[in-house]
């Protein structure tokens, strides 16, 4: 069959899948009352599956566990390094809440570990019902200095990502990225600059399907971003690999999380990002 340029993916998938991220800043501050404002904002995002940047795990309790169970979202995975600013025992990583069963589960750290500003990724597999959903779960380093070792880090997502990935199923990149959207990090993954990996580029959820605003993940008008003296910056991000057939992976919608107090209560020092993608 030819090349139709009114469907060039074929007819477009209607139905939707919701991925939410948010960085939830670990148990800074009241965590416990902001752990259940972030639970009321998630409830109401209502998200198939969720990505936590900064969640906890510790030698009696999980973070994962405490939302997931909470959400609904039965099916879990977590894997951290050590907390160096917790207990001997804590981890501070990424979690992947899903309704759907994960299923091929895979970590890489990235970039040079030596230092204290790497990178760390996890992959799961969510088997939807309408086929997968393949799930990473990524943060960057932090520093504002440190755009060279995010390059090294992005590298390292993209020879992991086509490590595990299946290039028929849509590819989900969500995170705290910690770089703005002309960095050359984030233009190497959205193919603005050469590629992380060769045929590797993501559309960026709040560019193609926001409202249109600056999208600001890291806001001076969150009274707990506020103390760092940091500019307002878009670093958290929902981004999707180029569509599949049917558009599969193509966002139609995006919005923040957590823009506005709970019961008096910030939930985090970040706002989160949540995207209704073709699937």
């Amino acid at each position: 069959m030819g090349y139709d340029i009114t469907e060039p993916y074929g007819p477009l998938i209607e139905t939707t899948a919701r991925v939410a991220v948010w960085n939830v800043w670990a148990r800074f501050g009241p965590w416990r009352e902001r752990e259940q404002a972030i639970l009321a904002v998630l409830a109401g995002a209502d998200a198939d599956v969720v990505v936590l940047i900064e969640a906890w795990e510790d030698a009696g309790e999980s973070q994962a566990d405490r939302l997931g169970a909470r959400l609904n979202l039965p099916h879990r995975v977590f894997r951290g390094v050590p907390d160096e600013m917790a207990a001997a025992d804590a981890l501070s990583g990424v979690a992947v809440l899903s309704r759907w069963p994960l299923t091929r589960l895979g970590e890489q750290r990235l970039g040079d570990q030596d230092g204290w500003d790497g990178g760390f990724a996890v992959f799961a597999h969510a088997e939807g019902p309408r086929g997968p959903l393949q799930v990473f779960g990524v943060t960057l380093g932090w520093k504002p200095g440190h755009s060279t070792q995010r390059q090294q880090q992005v590298r390292d997502l993209g020879a992991f990502v086509r490590k595990e990935a299946d290039t028929q199923a849509p590819v989900v990149v969500a995170g705290d990225l910690n770089a703005v959207p002309d960095s050359d990090e984030i233009r190497m993954l959205t193919g603005r600059t050469a590629v992380a990996a060769p045929g590797l580029v993501f559309y960026d959820a709040w560019e193609t399907a926001g409202d249109g605003t600056s999208g600001h993940t890291w806001s001076n008008a969150n009274p707990w971003a506020r103390p760092v003296l940091w500019p307002d910056r878009r670093i958290d991000y929902v981004l999707t690999a180029w569509p599949r057939g049917g558009g599969a992976g193509h966002p139609v919608r995006c919005d923040l999380l957590g823009t506005s107090p709970v019961d008096g209560v910030m939930a985090s020092d970040h706002y989160g990002v949540v995207a209704d993608l073709r699937y």
